[in-house]
């Protein structure tokens, strides 16, 4: 058996589905296939159920899958430490972004990130949060940058910059021609907000909710994009994260007004698992981001 078989073992469990697995493998449905019933043999234990159609796996064979992610994990961690001994920002690096960072921060920064580490070799993944910190935890990502929650809290963390939000009105809207609006007069107003599983609704209603605005349960957006264009349409209000924020008071139907009283905000960290060996990677990583963005 080699490393390959492990990742195949795990692929497997994680789609439950040989062409999918085979697809992140990179390699020929038949050929994993193949490789999956010749570590059968060579373990001398069947790893999965044959007389079911969908991928089942036997218990032997999820004991297996679990021991082989751990040894996966050890094998990152070896080279991690081989390749961070020197912190040098070369080869490959996997990063995580959540959906309403990731589109406005990642204009921004990678230009000078090319600019300032021409060899190292940046992987972007976008998804929600819990996806996100579940490959962390699997060795899969090296880092993240995501707001912070709780979901976070189990892993290091570096500050880089915290991100007012903005309130997002119709142009023909009551607030259009404020400057600024105190969070107090939300109090019994209905805000459009993205739909469960992005921690940016969370953030942004726990600070509606304190001012006493509810949730437009009829509605719930997919995007941030189809959330401002929802305004635009005269559905309703909503607050935005500053960097998804154009810089004209009023673009596209859709007037923007300083939320204050206090201002809603949410704060972005680099996040990275601890003891890792390429703290020293992320430090100038979350350095040169910052330095970016308050440029």
């Amino acid at each position: 058996m080699n490393i390959r078989d492990f990742e195949y073992l795990v692929s497997l469990a994680e789609h439950k589905h040989f062409r999918k697995a085979a697809e992140a493998c990179f390699v020929s449905q038949p050929t994993l296939s193949g490789q999956i019933r010749k570590l059968e043999d060579e373990l001398g234990t069947a790893l999965l159920e044959r007389n079911s159609r969908k991928v089942l796996f036997t218990d032997a064979g999820l004991q297996l899958v679990e021991q082989a992610k751990r040894i996966l994990s050890e094998i990152k961690l070896f080279r991690e430490m081989a390749s961070g001994q020197n912190g040098e920002m070369i080869g490959p690096m996997h990063i995580g972004f959540i959906p309403t960072v990731g589109p406005y921060v990642l204009p921004k920064i990678i230009p000078s990130l090319k600019e300032q580490f021409p060899e190292l070799e940046l992987f972007l993944h976008e998804a929600q949060t819990h996806q996100l910190v579940s490959q962390l935890q699997d060795g899969k990502l090296d880092c993240l940058v995501l707001a912070a929650v709780a979901e976070t809290e189990q892993f290091k963390e570096i500050v880089l910059y915290d991100e007012p939000m903005t309130l997002a009105v119709p142009c023909d809207h009551e607030w259009s021609q404020q400057d600024s609006i105190e969070m107090e007069h939300l109090n019994g107003k209905t805000v459009l907000m993205l739909g469960d599983g992005h921690c940016l609704r969370d953030q942004a209603l726990g600070f509606c909710f304190a001012a006493g605005a509810k949730d437009d349960d009829r509605f719930k957006a997919t995007s941030l994009e189809t959330l401002r264009n929802m305004v635009a349409a005269g559905a309703g209000i909503t607050l935005l994260p500053e960097l998804s924020v154009p810089k004209e008071k009023e673009k596209d139907g859709v007037c923007y007004v300083k939320a204050t009283d206090p201002q809603p905000s949410r704060r972005i960290v680099l996040a990275y698992r601890p003891g890792s060996p390429l703290r020293g990677r992320f430090e100038q990583l979350a350095k040169s981001i910052q330095e970016t963005l308050n440029k």
